[in-house]
């Protein structure tokens, strides 16, 4: 089968089936065989692994996956794509398309039926639009997991590892850094894909922990202070909490915990680390 990561065969495909570039789905091709080799590696995908693919496009990185592992299950949303993808992948018998959204999708259901409930590890080039509620969807619904290797907008992979006290630091940066340990494998300029982005891209590799860095009793307590903290990062910590929809905290009992962390009154969110956040919601 001819190499998708080539530009002239991407086109070729295209052209066959009178593709068109859907904006609402993100679609941006990748067309560049280094970069594809380059993700296959920092995924680090054998013969044992069950790869979930999200958002395959016409299969160019699907090809990869399928050359370096077991099994691969690709959802794809854009129904168009569905006869392309029968095409580019017709060599390889381990792919299993789905046409569906990710977020709809039992991902818990896929990893018991197709690896015995065994960790996957997911791979894919996601749109700009849908990165957060994808990431987030795979850890918060706990699937079994290794890793999570994606391409995505350069500054939301900054944001995935920043620390407390920088501008991009938010509730992002938190929850990614509570269920894994992120790092940028790779920047990837616009030219690299088709249709060419306005934005620079980053490969990034989320390692599953295998327990979290941090002990909550509450881990959904805890997020939704977090996202309550950053909803209104002006705000410091007392009047964002106390103000928050459906907390039922009160002004003065986020002051009081906040006196016994021997943390300032005034605290903004984006000041606290994974730790403290932690520690207020065990406190709280």
């Amino acid at each position: 089968m001819a190499n998708l990561g080539i530009p002239k065969n991407t086109i070729e495909v295209l052209q066959k089936y009178n593709f068109n570039f859907q904006k609402k789905f993100g679609q941006n091709f990748l067309i560049d065989t280094t970069v594809l080799d380059r993700i296959i590696e920092a995924a680090e995908i054998t013969k044992d692994d069950c790869v979930l693919e999200i958002g395959p496009g016409i299969g160019t990185m699907t090809q990869y996956l399928a050359e370096s592992a077991r099994e691969v299950i690709a959802v794809e949303i854009d129904k168009n794509l569905i006869p392309i993808l029968k095409d580019t992948l017709s060599a390889y018998d381990n792919v299993t398309v789905i046409n569906d959204d990710i977020l709809k999708v039992d991902v818990a259901k896929i990893c018991e039926e197709k690896n015995g409930g065994r960790p996957i590890k997911v791979v894919a080039n996601l749109p700009y639009y849908i990165t957060t509620p994808i990431i987030m969807g795979l850890f918060e619904n706990h699937i079994p997991l290794k890793s999570i290797t994606i391409m995505v907008q350069k500054e939301v992979a900054d944001r995935m590892q920043v620390g407390p006290g920088t501008k991009d630091y938010g509730a992002l940066s938190l929850a990614v850094q509570y269920y894994a340990k992120p790092q940028i494998v790779a920047n990837v300029p616009p030219n690299c894909f088709m249709p060419r982005p306005n934005v620079g891209s980053a490969v990034i590799r989320l390692t599953r922990y295998e327990e979290p860095p941090v002990k909550v009793e509450d881990e959904k307590k805890m997020f939704a202070l977090i996202r309550a903290s950053f909803n209104q990062r002006r705000k410091t910590l007392v009047n964002g909490l106390g103000n928050a929809q459906g907390l039922n905290i009160s002004k003065d009992r986020v002051a009081q915990v906040l006196e016994e962390m021997q943390l300032s009154p005034t605290i903004r969110g984006e000041a606290l680390t994974l730790e403290q956040f932690a520690e207020l919601a065990n406190r709280l």
